[in-house]
């Protein structure tokens, strides 16, 4: 690191100026070295932390942070402020739950052949497979009759609100590829995730928390990738709150602020020290994206101990409304903890947050090649803290602008994988939906084949949903974009559309 420059004192001089632009330098110096020694401590903790390594990013060609630049606007109107995203790891079975295809159990057990994509890069071509029946019965529901499975008894109280979209279609057959494709854009490629790019867009609605909260996510399939920031400015990557397979939602080290007078103006004088010594740097192009994202963080922290510990105490909340989640059931205690607090967050001026069910395993949570019926345990966990969700945010008027998007990186293939008791991954047309944030309610949108293996009408690519969702917030996904390497990028990459079918406005 560079030592500050230092002016010499002229004694014929004003002395008391350059006396105190001489404290000013020195202090930022020692600011400066306190600074570094806090990053080298830090450093093998967050090599080995969930945090995204400092390997995968790239400090951008365009100076520190560009945050700036959209923070204090939009592209357009947006229609909504935030966005809840519920992911469903593994891969949720379209035709068991949204997408009755009754054909499937008329002519169960035939053999056909589909033109699967994930067979032919397994073994080169595709090959007779039989069709697989659904255990579960459909029913129609709500004003809209939309059919729902009774694996989601509760999310079927919720149709009017929902908007279907039932031919999805996506990169990757693999859950890795997949994953960080639903997340980020790219199949391969280290890029920021969808949360970072919305707060780049936005900037932060609060200063005492986090913009962007993955809670519990998982350590598989691109794992801290999925909530990166890549080469986007490093403060803007995802805070993960607890991990998959674990209940426990505390922040480390999380405790009550010391807020005496001297605390307080200690805490100004570090945040003056920090501007003055970031003008110079800036100037020079010295500072590093890592040291802006460690002084962020640390501000951050500072500030998150005064609203963290009560957003996440639940003692306030009625005991109707914990039994409406399900905590006080063991199948859904978790997932019902984790969708309260993200209400929470979300009317504490979290930007993205998302909400994870999953684990770490080999096969994760919906990955049923076997066993189908495991299903139902997976539904049984997320269907009323889900419905509960939706129906909290609408009593409190915040579903109008809050953006609540359900689906997993792909769905399932109609048929059953070598003849067995389960079904495949299938990307080539799957369902997910959307509530709240100016999408039309109690509709669907796109068709699959007679079977639910492809889109065949109102297909939508998962760029295309991107895109949309986008829009919803403002942001034009063509201009929302970073210059890195010699060349813009952004999370569309060169595609998507926006959906108008699907938007009250559109």
């Amino acid at each position: 690191m560079n030592s500050p420059k230092i002016t010499a004192v002229d004694p014929l001089g004003p002395a008391t100026a350059d006396r105190r632009h001489w404290l000013s330098q020195i202090g930022c110096g020692f600011a400066s070295l306190a600074t570094q020694c806090l990053l080298a401590s830090s450093a093998t903790a967050q090599h080995e932390s969930s945090s995204v390594a400092a390997a995968n990013r790239s400090a951008p060609e365009n100076g520190l942070d560009r945050t700036s630049e959209f923070a204090s606007r939009t592209h357009h109107r947006p229609a909504a402020k935030r966005i809840i995203f519920l992911f469903m790891q593994g891969g949720v079975s379209q035709v068991d739950t949204f997408d009755y295809k009754p054909l499937i159990n008329q002519r169960a057990g035939e053999v056909l052949t589909f033109n699967d994509a994930r067979q032919l890069a397994k073994i080169g071509q595709a090959t007779p497979q039989r069709l697989l029946p659904t255990p579960w019965n459909f029913q129609q529901h709500g004003q809209t009759g939309r059919w729902v499975s009774e694996l989601f008894p509760h999310q079927a109280t919720q149709v009017d609100r929902l908007c279907f979209l039932h031919a999805v279609h996506t990169e990757g057959v693999a859950h890795g590829p997949a994953t960080l494709f639903l997340h980020c854009g790219a199949t391969q490629f280290v890029r920021p995730s969808f949360g970072s790019w919305v707060l780049y867009g936005l900037g932060p609605d609060t200063e005492n928390l986090p913009g962007f909260v993955s809670i519990a996510p998982s350590l598989g399939n691109g794992g801290p990738r999925n909530f990166g920031s890549a080469f986007l400015p490093a403060h803007l990557q995802g805070t993960p709150l607890g991990l998959a397979g674990s209940d426990q939602l505390q922040l480390a080290n999380l405790q009550s602020p010391r807020t005496n007078r001297q605390e307080q103006t200690r805490q100004a004088l570090l945040r003056d020290l920090n501007a003055a010594q970031w003008q110079p740097s800036r100037e020079a192009d010295a500072l590093t994206d890592e040291l802006a994202a460690a002084t962020k963080s640390l501000e951050l922290a500072w500030n998150m101990q005064t609203v963290a510990p009560e957003i996440l105490d639940f003692s306030n909340e009625t005991a109707a409304t914990l039994q409406d989640y399900g905590i006080d059931q063991p199948a859904t205690r978790s997932y019902g903890r984790r969708c309260l607090l993200a209400r929470r967050l979300c009317e504490a001026g979290v930007r993205f947050i998302q909400v994870n069910y999953g684990d770490n395993s080999a096969n994760p949570a919906w990955d049923q090649h076997s066993n189908l019926p495991k299903h139902a345990d997976h539904a049984l966990a997320v269907d009323r803290p889900v419905a509960a969700l939706l129906q909290d945010l609408a009593q409190r008027g915040l579903l109008e602008d809050t953006i609540v998007w359900w689906g997993s990186e792909f769905g399932r293939t109609p048929y059953s994988e070598n003849n067995g008791t389960g079904r495949d991954h299938n990307p080539n047309g799957f369902t997910m939906w959307l509530a709240g944030g100016g999408f039309r309610p109690g509709f669907a949108f796109g068709q699959t084949d007679e079977f639910g293996f492809r889109g065949i009408e109102g297909r939508v690519h998962l760029h295309d949903l991107h895109a949309t969702l986008l829009h919803q917030l403002g942001l034009d996904h063509t201009r929302l974009t970073y210059k890195h390497a010699g060349r813009d990028f952004r999370l569309t990459d060169v595609h998507g559309r926006i959906i108008n079918n699907v938007l009250t406005n559109g």
